[in-house]
């Protein structure tokens, strides 16, 4: 009897983002290359921030953290740890001529395009010739982590609601009472929500942020996960969620992408690139367009209170068109 051959193993780099948002929107291309290449075996690359997004990737044989340093030192560490495999292919979404000195077969690098702004997703999914119908964003979560990210609802029953109130910029933050009064309203008795929980997330630098938002809400209504968790097992978690609101961030990017009903909140930032994707996402903003922003504060960098003319009544509009399927 004659052995089959084990087909051989076709290793794809693939050198990520370095923000978790951007991250979120290029990860489509790692699923669409799983289902088409059986055989594939992924190393992944990407900032601090980024990288545990990739940690439950079936198939991964490695997942290295590019911490930035001076002089591109970096990309130097990346090439050093790298140069020995010779690679099916090599897809770069930062555009970095590490692929020149890399021993592959195929190459898909990031180009800077000229014309009209694009969305995050195409753009990345004109790496791989997808634009025309370009993968959504799509993390893998293993079975212990989703399990472990129910554990934490406790069991409880009712609707959830998950919020977002921090930004990585004060510009973008929506005003935490506003945020607090469209919770009250959603899981009030006579609510869309009623009898639901309302979740807070962010990260460990917004735990004080919070409070104001914690504070507003009874303690059985309100669980505060802000700086606790993993960013998958927060996706593990918006799994779960009814509905996501919060303003553009990566988390809000993680929210879509877990296919939980997203609105984002939108001012001094552009939702042509940044919008959440999917059919159950909404983008809501003030009276402002992003250019009207860019007049006031060419920079976006000037701590200024962008958001204040975004009302309560477009965000509970926004709410009860999604949870009734508009």
């Amino acid at each position: 009897m004659v052995r089959q051959m084990a087909a051989k193993p076709f290793p794809i780099l693939f050198i990520g983002p370095g923000r978790i948002g951007d991250a979120v929107l290029a990860s489509g291309l790692i699923h669409k290359l799983a289902l088409e290449i059986p055989r594939a075996r992924f190393t992944i690359a990407a900032g601090p921030a980024a990288a545990p997004l990739f940690a439950d990737l079936p198939n991964l044989d490695r997942l290295i953290v590019m911490q930035k340093e001076k002089g591109s030192g970096h990309w130097f560490k990346l090439w050093n740890q790298v140069r020995h495999t010779k690679w099916g292919l090599v897809v770069d979404t930062r555009g970095s001529a590490i692929s020149n000195v890399l021993r592959k077969q195929k190459r898909a690098v990031h180009r800077k395009a000229s014309g009209e702004p694009v969305h995050k997703v195409i753009e990345a999914a004109r790496l791989l010739n997808l634009e025309d119908d370009p993968p959504a964003p799509y993390l893998y979560v293993s079975d212990e982590r989703q399990a472990w990210a129910d554990a934490l609802l406790d069991g409880g029953k009712g609707p959830i609601l998950a919020m977002g109130p921090a930004a990585n910029w004060f510009g973008k933050t929506w005003p935490l009472d506003r945020f607090a009064s469209v919770a009250k309203r959603l899981i009030a008795a006579d609510g869309p929500l009623a009898g639901g929980r309302l979740v807070i997330l962010g990260g460990a630098d917004d735990v004080r942020y919070v409070d104001e938002l914690r504070r507003s809400l009874p303690r059985d209504q309100c669980l505060d996960l802000t700086g606790q968790l993993e960013l998958l097992t927060v996706h593990a978690l918006l799994r779960r969620a009814s509905l996501f609101i919060g303003n553009d961030s990566g988390l809000m990017h993680l929210a879509a992408a877990a296919g939980c009903p997203t609105i984002g909140l939108f001012g001094p930032s552009d939702d042509r690139l940044y919008a959440p994707w999917g059919p159950r996402t909404r983008v809501v903003r003030g009276p402002r367009s992003f250019e009207q922003f860019q007049a006031v504060d060419p920079g976006l960098n000037q701590t200024i209170g962008h958001m204040l003319d975004l009302p309560i009544d477009a965000v509970i509009a926004a709410a009860n068109d999604l949870l009734e399927g508009k």
